[in-house]
């Protein structure tokens, strides 16, 4: 039965289907995500906290975590409180308004987080290959414009996909296999030609994705021949920990990224998409405080500086 666009125009929407429909392990995955969201929460605004407080971490590197920080946020924010909802309410309906606007943030974050893992190569190839010019190359103004420059780029160029899934027609029981309005789930659902949106999604890849990884790798092999020249082995050790943690997140977020999303929509697997989706939607918004901040002997000053200014304030207060 075909529905065509009724459901665009009612509002009715779709329905979620979730991670897993056994209803022995709803509560457990339940228990997972609570714990997941609040740990992705509190671990990211920490970061955000302490950089703006901290005037000696007012540097493009941590300007750029700091806006990191705030798209894992979001991130987490546009998909885990619906699903937590759907798993306590049972209620898995969304309306078709709903559903694009969580496409939509979703891949507007996806292209923020890409372009600023890019700047933030670009900053490290600075700091290491032009440390003499590392303060004309990165000043304040720059590291600026590089971050509102992904922000604003990367939702502009979402509304391109808004746009051509808006007008796509739907069939049968609009039952999204996921656990989020995704573009992969929603295309198996329409009835309408979707080669235009798929060449779409090849276009933004590679305006997007593939340009940034590009300039990441050529700024890794300036990087590594920069480091090679250093003729300490303490030198080069300091050097390249300053990298490693980008380096590991460039790695698994660009892993999955690819595995979702640069192949034709017919190898469209649900279950294996859904793995991903978890890992890059979950793993790298957990991860990013760890890898990035608490290695960071600077960050750590910061935290404990925050904290004995906070324990402070309270003790005056309460006395």
């Amino acid at each position: 039965m075909k529905y065509e666009s009724y459901f665009n125009a009612s509002g009715a929407g779709f329905y979620i289907q979730g991670l897993s429909e056994d209803s022995e392990l709803k509560f457990p995955v339940f228990v997972i995500c609570l714990c997941v969201y609040f740990s992705i929460l509190s671990g990211n605004l920490m970061i955000v906290i302490i950089i703006l407080a901290n005037a000696r971490l007012h540097i493009p590197m941590y300007i750029f975590l700091m806006n990191l920080s705030a798209v894992d946020i979001i991130y987490a924010s546009n998909i885990l409180p619906n699903l937590i909802s759907i798993m306590v309410t049972k209620n898995n309906a969304v309306t078709f308004t709903g559903c694009m606007t969580q496409m939509y943030i979703y891949i507007g974050l996806t292209c923020s987080e890409v372009l600023l893992l890019e700047a933030m190569a670009y900053d490290r190839y600075v700091a290491i290959c032009h440390p003499l010019r590392y303060l004309l190359l990165m000043s304040m103004r720059h590291c600026a414009g590089f971050a509102t420059a992904s922000w604003t780029f990367s939702f502009l160029i979402s509304i391109g996909h808004l746009v051509l899934i808006c007008k796509q027609s739907f069939c049968g029981s609009h039952r999204i296999n996921h656990f989020y309005c995704d573009i992969a789930p929603l295309l198996k659902l329409t009835c309408s030609n979707t080669f235009d949106i798929e060449v779409m999604n090849y276009i933004e890849g590679v305006l997007v994705t593939f340009h940034a990884f590009v300039c990441i790798i050529v700024s890794y092999l300036f990087i590594i021949s920069a480091i090679l020249k250093i003729k300490s082995s303490e030198g080069r050790r300091k050097a390249f920990s300053t990298c490693s943690s980008h380096l590991t997140c460039v790695i698994i977020f660009y892993g999955t990224l690819f595995i979702l999303y640069m192949r034709p929509s017919s190898s469209y697997s649900p279950e294996r998409d859904k793995f991903f989706a978890l890992l890059s939607g979950v793993l790298i918004p957990i991860l990013n405080p760890v890898i990035y901040s608490l290695k960071n002997q600077e960050f750590k000053i910061g935290f404990k500086n925050l904290t004995n200014k906070t324990l402070q304030q309270f003790l005056k207060k309460s006395s």
